[in-house]
């Protein structure tokens, strides 16, 4: 699942006399460090005088692009990345405010203390940078359905007993059913580890030739029926579901929700090989979920350390306004405040599509490639609560689950606006993350809110302030239904309700979009390069899509892709992949 600030200050690495930060001083701040200019010019790096540069420069700082700069700092190329806002971390930043330290994004996480070649790809990124992200574990979550309210747990066998009780034997025999026939394809599914992949041929070398051997013995090992079924690994899930003939209502409402969860589309939407290594990590025996000790934020600054520990720089309140393009190459980037960014080898742009769009001149790109971006589909927007309040004063139960999710109408559809609510409570797991004897929550509508309701709208207006309590509603009824009657919104310490137009404003996004609405069998998520020599993309926008260990994944092929073959493979056996 997928999806904003604080002021750190630090004398520039671009310096001779820079010393290794704190983890609390460690971003460069290109608007108020004593060692830049008055206008927020970024530190310079004079190997000719005025322009500031580097190998490559970094467009973002999401999970995507610093996982591309790590891993290019971890090759020993010098490596800018350049953030608009005072924080790293695109949707996946925290904030704090009245000592709650809120998520702002992803909250749903598995497989980030894994390690070897079917390893979360965030987790192979963190392994190469020699990063550990301590976690906290737990295998169940409350769900409040149609059907009832239940505590479902993941592993392949407790979840059948919901199964038997909310929908009946038939549904129990359909999972099984299912299960068995496709959690045999996820050895051919996690088979390739995505850190293997590049965007050139040298992925013959990386990829294909490596693990050819494993992947054959994946083939033999499922036998002439199961390889037949690993061909439809990229293909939708639905068409899994239905050559199984899978008809109870449950099952296939329930695949959806977790189709959704993924990648935000149901499972006509989603590649088979996503679902299936999530039904591995999730209903294999002794599986757990995972929350990170301090948050979501720790995944970032877990990044942000291997960034600077290979010599990587991140320059904080730097905002791209264009990527400069010189003899029909990319060659660098121009700053709001004038200034140009010289990229000796590539800029590479983490923001998605439509906001990479805006930064080319017109006329950079072939026309069809301009009518592909704007013919793309986008999900829809966010609508998010977060709240701080007294667990005592609220009455909240000892016992409280850290994650809630709530589905008001199956026959609406998982994607329909208003029908689904996420809630996520880290502080019950990481309770440094509030004050004593409090909690922390992040309740949200991933992907379905439109856009359109809020275009154009003043955010300083009423119109805007009740559209904002109107549209929220829903989100509270679910905190109320997951809290209990005990819990009273106007006692809460802490309540800020964020809308489509601050995803827009805060993220850079497009629409404030949840991403392309690319739906498996029908498009393909585009690849990383870009029709301009030295321009790459990585991010939700590209191969393989959308979610954390996506755009984690896309980021390292960027990254692979920069340098040779050989430098990749030292890589994957320094890490033992």
């Amino acid at each position: 699942m997928a999806a904003t600030f604080c002021s750190w200050t630090l004398q520039p690495p671009f310096l001779s006399n820079f010393r290794r930060p704190t983890v609390r001083s460690r971003f460069i701040r290109a608007s108020s460090s004593s060692s830049t200019s008055s206008n927020g010019n970024l530190p310079i790096k004079k190997s000719f005088p005025g322009e500031p540069e580097a190998d490559v420069v970094v467009i973002g700082s999401g999970i995507g692009g610093l996982c591309c700069g790590a891993l290019l700092a971890r090759y020993n190329q010098d490596v800018l990345v350049l953030e608009s806002h005072d924080l790293p971390g695109g949707a996946a930043h925290s904030f704090e405010i009245k000592g709650y330290k809120f998520d702002s994004g992803p909250s749903l996480f598995s497989g980030l203390q894994s390690r070897g070649p079917q390893a979360n790809p965030l987790a192979q990124v963190l392994d190469a940078l020699g990063e550990s992200l301590p976690c906290a574990k737990y295998d169940s979550w409350m769900v409040y359905l149609p059907e009832g309210d239940f505590l479902s747990r993941i592993g392949p066998t407790d979840f059948f007993k919901d199964l038997e009780k909310y929908a009946g034997t038939n549904a129990v025999q359909e999972w099984e059913k299912l299960l068995g026939a496709i959690l045999p394809l996820s050895s051919a599914a996690m088979a390739l580890p995505p850190l293997s992949i590049r965007g050139d041929l040298g992925v013959l070398s990386t990829a294909a030739a490596r693990y050819a051997p494993s992947l054959l013995k994946s083939f033999i090992k499922m036998g002439p029926q199961g390889a037949l079924g690993a061909t439809k690994l990229l293909r939708p899930f639905l068409e899994i579901v239905d050559s199984l003939e899978l008809k109870d209502p449950f099952i296939r409402n329930w695949i959806d929700l977790l189709a959704f969860l993924l990648a935000g589309v149901k499972s006509d939407g989603i590649l088979s090989a996503e679902m299936i290594y999530m039904f591995a990590e999730w209903y294999k025996p002794g599986c757990t979920l995972e929350y990170p000790i301090d948050g979501s934020g720790a995944v970032v600054e877990a990044l942000v350390r291997g960034l600077e520990k290979f010599g990587g720089r991140l320059s904080l309140k730097s905002h791209v306004e264009n990527i400069v393009i010189e003899n029909g190459k990319a060659v660098g980037v121009k700053l709001r405040n004038g200034q140009f960014v010289r990229a000796r080898k590539a800029v590479v742009s983490n923001a998605s599509m439509w906001d990479t769009l805006k930064l080319l001149p017109p006329g950079a790109l072939p026309d069809s490639y301009v009518s592909g971006v704007n013919t793309t589909p986008q999900c829809e927007s966010f609508m998010h609560l977060h709240l701080g309040f007294d667990a005592k004063e609220q009455g909240i139960a000892d016992d409280l689950e850290i994650h809630h999710i709530v589905v008001n109408d199956w026959d609406r559809g998982v994607d329909a606006d208003q029908n689904v609510v996420l809630i996520s409570v880290p502080s019950v797991l990481s309770p440094n993350l509030a004050p004593p004897g409090k909690h922390v929550l992040h309740a949200y509508m991933p992907g379905t809110e439109p856009f359109s309701l809020w275009e154009g709208l003043d955010r300083k207006s009423a119109e805007y302030k009740d559209l904002k309590s109107q549209r929220s509603e829903v989100m509270w009824k679910a905190v109320e239904r997951a809290l209990g009657p005990g819990f009273k919104r106007e006692k809460c310490e802490v309540s800020l309700v964020g809308t489509p137009l601050t995803h827009q404003r805060f993220l850079r996004r497009n629409r404030g979009t949840y991403g392309p609405a690319i739906e498996a069998g029908k498009g393909t998520f585009p690849g990383h390069s870009a029709p301009i020599p030295q321009l790459m993309c990585c991010g939700d926008s590209t191969f393989p899509g959308i979610g954390v260990p996506a755009v984690a994944a896309s980021g390292a092929i960027v990254a692979n892709s920069l340098v040779t073959v050989s430098k990749h493979s030292e890589l994957l056996d320094a890490i033992g992949l």
